[in-house]
């Protein structure tokens, strides 16, 4: 095993490492200068910004490990949440080390490996982020690993060659494991010449999962499958209605109970560690709590609360002049759309042994470092001491964001000197997940003499997003001054439109919202894409037409004309309704990747049937091409869920439904029979693939059901 920590007499060149302030750094300095018009700017970069791997571990031999036969261990600072990023990290490391990709074992990177992603996992950047570093530190481990052959079989390196794992030169081979073997050091080169594409032998190949035969088979490799030996379980009292706050707790007939262990009283909640997770749940269940409950909550209050004009105004985009509300010219809609749950497979938990000043969490989670510095913080542990092990994700969408249940975990395990395990029961999960804002949206625009929108503006109201979450500390968002992540698709990408603007207005909700899959895309392009629609028939035109005239001839707007053109030519597109079916259309970019959809619909039993969904996305290079179609499906199936099924209210001051079933998702009979994905390559680097699919369904369904029915649909979930 070559795979060593660093050493501070081992010089070890630091690369990728990006000069500058970097775009918030800039934003600090200039916004107090130039306020608003630095922080549109930002925002319009932030639609087509990959950020670079912002992390430890950037030695090349911290990410790989060569074992004894000859695989390659890498330690992904990214965790697989089914998205399929294991496989393309396997597939870009196999090219640039020269082996075979059956040689390569990917593994999530635990906090001790000295490898740890400050950007964490979400934002559908896993592969676009570290297309570039991923590749530089693969070649230069190559280059590591010939220059120890060259040393040890006395040959030049430029006499070198590699492939599959073994390097040969002189009528000599050695395996790379061979090379590897008694090494303490390495000698580390520049970063060298990448491949050429066209060398390539494993990125744009439909390469089959590297995890597949583990979750065919059911191996133990979710959070919630982990244990430690030795280890308790762990039930929490929290707060079921909104705002509660806990005044008193009367423990004493749950800690004689059998199997109970201790019961841990903390600031708003309760801990009960015992030998079973039913033992710690039916203590729980004896366990007299007193609530301060300062208000009942309604959906009603909350509906009160967001709307367009109340709350933090931010000018996000700004091209132009405003319409004049008075003119009578002017079509005005209005679009709302529901609190979301996350409503993934896995509740969250995690597994904690904290003993002798150290901790050690196993846990599925999307933020590894913010987990170890959340964990050290609350235990008065340096971070060294805590060692965050990442387990494959029983689905995330932005719900592995946050973690402090690691921290409760931390706490009972460090009370007891035990392992201790505590997971969410499902009815905890659904009423203290972090939620999908509600929005409110007005759109207004007015057409010129030709027919064409003469002026566009989308106003909208939003829960936090990134406001208020772990990943955006309390400076950045006072610089933004608004909710990035409530923007994202807000702006118009009409951008031939003379007059254009978007317009949010931030509201902080009594529970919690943050982030959820493509953050305020699926709301903001429902409002956008509908109401485009709707000018595109006021006006008599096509509605492909009407939006590709719209269109600059710069690279993003050249980009979405394609996407555009491809979907209506693939898909067969008319506007006009055929045997009781109709076809909808609808588009948009999001952090670069832009996408259209064309779904057919029919009426049956006063319900709406989604029949047939094309989607095309730019999202350049596709690593693996059939899993980019995969995620685009997923996009498309979770779309439609939350376009046509999905609502969380609020019940007699609780958050409602608790359990599935009542929260109504999309079932099998609900999904499209066909769903034909084409994708396009507009750029020379991979670009998100997760979320920008899901942006376009909503309002397509919508525009398709307008069609059919003569009706405009401005709420979601839709419904007759």
């Amino acid at each position: 095993m070559t795979r060593k920590r660093r050493k501070k007499n081992v010089s070890r060149r630091k690369f990728l490492v990006r000069g500058g302030l970097g775009t918030l750094g800039v934003l600090a300095l200039g916004t107090f200068v130039f306020r608003n018009p630095i922080r549109r700017s930002v925002f319009e970069m932030a639609e087509t910004l990959v950020p670079p791997y912002d992390g430890t571990g950037t030695e090349a031999n911290l990410w790989f490990e060569i074992l004894k036969d000859n695989t390659i261990v890498l330690h992904s600072s990214k965790v697989e949440m089914g998205q399929g990023t294991f496989t393309g990290l396997a597939q870009i490391a196999a090219d640039e080390l020269d082996v075979d990709i059956n040689q390569i074992k990917v593994v999530h990177a635990n906090t001790d490996s000295g490898v740890v992603d400050g950007m964490s996992t979400g934002g559908s950047l896993s592969i676009a982020s570290l297309w570039q570093p991923l590749r530089e530190m693969a070649a230069t481990m190559r280059e590591m690993i010939k220059g120890m052959a060259a040393e040890k079989m006395g040959i030049s390196i430029g006499d070198l060659t590699t492939k599959n794992g073994v390097v040969s030169g002189g009528g000599k081979t050695l395996t790379y494991a061979e090379v590897a073997t008694n090494v303490t050091e390495w000698k580390v080169p520049d970063t060298p010449k990448l491949r050429d594409r066209s060398s390539y032998q494993f990125v744009g190949k439909p390469i089959s999962r590297i995890d597949l035969a583990a979750k065919v088979y059911g191996d133990p490799i979710f959070g919630m499958d982990a244990e430690m030996p030795n280890m308790l379980h762990a039930s929490v009292i929290r707060p079921q209605h909104v705002g509660a706050t806990m005044k008193s707790a009367d423990i004493s007939v749950a800690e004689k109970m059998p199997g109970v262990v201790k019961i841990v009283k903390q600031d708003n909640w309760v801990g009960i560690i015992a030998d079973s997770y039913t033992q710690a749940l039916t203590a729980k269940r004896a366990i007299q709590v007193d609530w301060d409950i300062p208000k009942m909550w309604t959906e009603e209050g909350i509906r009160e609360m967001l709307q367009v004009g109340k709350g933090d105004k931010m000018i996000c985009q700004k091209e132009g002049s405003t319409l004049d509300t008075d003119d009578s010219n002017v079509v005005t809609l209005e679009f709302s759309s529901p609190i979301g749950a996350h409503a993934q497979i896995e509740p969250n938990g995690a597994v904690a042994h904290v003993k002798d000043g150290k901790a050690t969490i196993i846990i599925s989670t999307q933020v590894v470092q913010i987990t170890q510095k959340q964990v050290a913080k609350a235990l008065g542990l340096d971070m060294e001491n805590v060692n965050i092990i990442p387990t494959y994700l029983g689905g995330g969408f932005g719900r592995r964001l946050n973690t402090s249940h690691a921290v409760q975990a931390a706490i009972l395990s460090k009370e007891v000197g035990r392992p201790v395990k505590y997971f969410f029961s499902r009815k905890e999960e659904f009423q203290h997940d972090s939620f999908r804002p509600p929005t409110h949206h007005i759109m207004k625009g007015k057409l010129n003499e030709n027919g064409l929108l003469a002026s566009l503006e989308h106003h909208y109201a939003s829960g936090d997003v990134a406001i208020n979450s772990v990943l955006l500390p309390g400076a950045v968002n006072t610089i933004l001054g608004t909710d990035i992540g409530a923007a994202r698709g807000g702006n118009i990408m009409y951008r031939n439109i003379p007059n254009h603007r978007a317009i949010q207005w931030h509201t902080t909700l009594p529970f919690a919202t943050s982030w959820w899959r493509s953050l305020g895309l699926l709301a903001n392009t429902f409002a956008i894409e509908s109401f485009m629609d709707e000018m595109a028939i006021k006006a008599g035109k096509d509605p492909v037409e009407f939006r590709l005239a719209q269109l600059n001839d710069d690279e993003m707007g050249k980009r979405i004309k394609a996407v555009i053109t491809k979907a209506a030519e693939k898909s067969g597109f008319q506007e006009k309704p055929v045997n009781g079916r109709a076809m909808g259309f609808a588009a948009c970019v999001d952090a670069g990747s832009p996408c259209a959809h064309v779904v057919e619909i029919s009426i049956e039993e006063g319900e709406i049937k989604v029949h047939k969904v094309t989607c095309v996305l730019d999202c350049g290079i596709a690593v693996n091409p059939d899993q980019v179609k995969a995620q685009c499906e997923g996009s498309v199936i979770m779309g439609i869920s939350a376009a046509m099924h999905e609502k969380m209210t609020l019940k007699d001051g609780q958050l409602y439904p608790t359990i599935f079933g009542p929260y109504e998702m999309a079932l099998m009979r609900n999904a499209p029979k066909e769903i034909d994905v084409v994708l396009i390559e507009g750029a020379d680097v991979p670009l998100p693939v997760g979320e920008p699919p899901l942006g376009p369904i909503g309002a397509a369904v919508a525009n398709a059901v307008k069609r059919l029915t003569g009706k405009r649909l401005t709420d979601l979930p839709l419904s007759l």
